[in-house]
Formats: structure tokens, sequence, C-alpha cells
């Protein structure tokens, strides 16, 4: 899909990342009559946590650590809605879809479920590309040859730690987040 986009000039490869750029900062204009968030808030009345505890607190306790978000099923729904806004869900998806990656038994699903993964999330070029470095993402590739359930723990590794140093710390101060914690 996107292997086109090197024979583009490259103004129209400007043009489609400012077109983006704009589409963001709209989304986020409260006057347009819709505020980013708004819509998906979490209802915070119910018993939702497998833990028993009321959901309420446990949207408190996303702020105390990025691992304590990713644990809660609101909260990953929390902030993948939050990371659409910022146009940079592709992270968590290929954390998510390498956690469901390493609960995969049967040997030739795991080679085509690895297959797809790098394809869809790490190869150069891909489709949802996440942001990692061209020596992890060799490595990765390497390890593909002989696919087991770790071969994308680097690369897991570094798109999670991507997330927490960036994307969670602005999750935090975010208008959706803010009001959830308002209403908890």
């Amino acid at each position: 899909m996107c292997r086109g986009l090197a024979v583009l000039p490259i103004t129209c490869l400007e043009r489609a990342k400012d077109l983006k750029t704009r589409l963001g900062i709209l989304l986020h204009k409260p006057e347009l009559g819709h505020r980013i968030g708004t819509s998906s808030k979490l209802q915070l009345g119910s018993r939702q946590s497998h833990q028993g505890r009321d959901s309420s607190q446990e949207v408190l306790e996303w702020r105390e650590s990025f691992d304590q978000l990713l644990k809660s099923k609101s909260g990953v729904t929390a902030f993948h809605t939050f990371l659409k806004t910022e146009f940079s869900e592709e992270n968590l998806d290929f954390w998510l879809a390498c956690e469901d990656f390493k609960k995969t038994r049967s040997k030739t699903k795991l080679a085509s479920k690895a297959n797809r993964i790098f394809e869809e999330f790490v190869q150069s070029e891909a489709p949802r590309e996440v942001n990692i470095d061209h020596e992890t993402r060799e490595i990765t590739r390497k390890n593909l040859s002989g696919a087991t359930s770790a071969c994308f723990n680097e690369a897991q590794a570094k798109t999670r730690t991507l997330m927490e140093k960036d994307s969670y710390p602005r999750f935090l101060k975010s208008a959706s987040y803010q009001d959830m914690t308002k209403q908890a």
C-alpha cells in the first residue's frame, strides 16, 4: 500500500503531512461543536474492574504508572482514544498485537502472525509503521526466520518506552483524562 509513496513527488508528501497536521488541529477546536474525548468518556458509575474496585478509583490509579493504565481494559480504551487524536494509535496497537502474539501456541500460527505483525507495523514503509530505530527493525527482521513468542520483544519494549515517556504524560494532561478524574 505505502510502497507507492516513493514514486510521488515530494511536494505531494509534504502536502499530505500538512493536511494531517491541520486535521489534527481542527479536531481539537471546541468551537467546531465537538471536542475529541468528550464523546468517548468512560461511564464512571459502574463496577468495571476485574478486581472489584470502583472504576472511578481505577481512573485515578492510571496516573500512578503506565503499567496501571495498561492493566486496565478501560484504561487501554481511553488511552487508545487519546492516541487517535494524536494520530499515533499504531504504537498501542502494535504493543497489543505483540501481547496477543505471545499467547499463540501453534508454531504455524506463530509464524504467520509474526509475518503479519511485521508487515503491518515494523517493516520500512509499513501501513502502520511504528517509530523504532533501524537496528531494532533489523533485529526483528532476523528474529522472524525462527519465529518464537519473543521475536518482537525488543521492538515492543522500544515502542512501550516511547509511549510511556512521550504519549502517556500528554494523556495525563489531556482534557479527556482531566474530565474523567473530575468525575471520579
